[in-house]
C-alpha cells in the first residue's frame, strides 16, 4: 500500500461576478486579490501556511450547475466585532445559534455560530469557540 500525502490547496465558490466576491473575501479575510489561472477567475492568496487554503472565485459556463452546499467556516477570538465587519463588507447575517452543552467536544465550554450568505449567495459560518478554563 503506497502513502499520499494531500494538501487542501484551495477552495473554489461559484459566482456571477468574481471580481466583486473577490474583494469581499479579500478585505473579509484581509488577504490579497490576485487573477485566477483561468481567464475570469479571481483568487483570494493565502498569506502563510497558517491562513488557510487559497480561495477561487469562478463563474461557470453553466449557470444551472449546483451548488455543492460546501461553505467556508471562519474563527475568531472576536465574535461580536467580526458580526459588525462582516456585515459592513456586505454579508448578511441569516441566523446565530449556541451550541447546547452536551453537544459541546471536551475541552469545549461555549459555542457561538452565526451563518451568513456573502454579497454572492455563498454561505459561511462565523464561530467563536470558547474553551473550558
Amino acid at each position: 500500500m503506497t502513502t499520499t500525502s494531500l494538501t487542501f490547496a484551495a477552495l473554489t465558490l461559484d459566482c456571477d461576478d468574481p471580481a466583486a466576491l473577490a474583494d469581499f473575501w479579500g478585505k473579509a479575510l484581509d488577504r490579497p486579490v490576485s487573477p485566477g489561472a483561468v481567464a475570469g477567475d479571481m483568487a483570494v492568496d493565502a498569506t502563510g501556511p497558517d491562513s488557510g487554503p487559497r480561495m477561487i472565485l469562478h463563474n461557470p459556463s453553466d449557470p444551472k450547475t449546483a451548488q455543492s452546499g460546501a461553505h467556508p467556516v471562519l474563527v475568531t477570538d472576536h465574535y461580536d466585532e467580526e458580526i459588525e465587519r462582516l456585515s459592513s463588507l456586505g454579508a448578511r447575517p441569516l441566523n446565530e445559534i449556541t451550541v447546547p452543552t452536551e453537544a459541546l467536544p471536551p475541552g469545549v465550554a461555549a459555542i457561538r455560530q452565526t451563518t451568513f450568505v456573502d454579497p454572492g449567495g455563498n454561505k459561511f459560518d462565523l464561530v467563536l469557540w470558547q474553551p473550558e478554563k
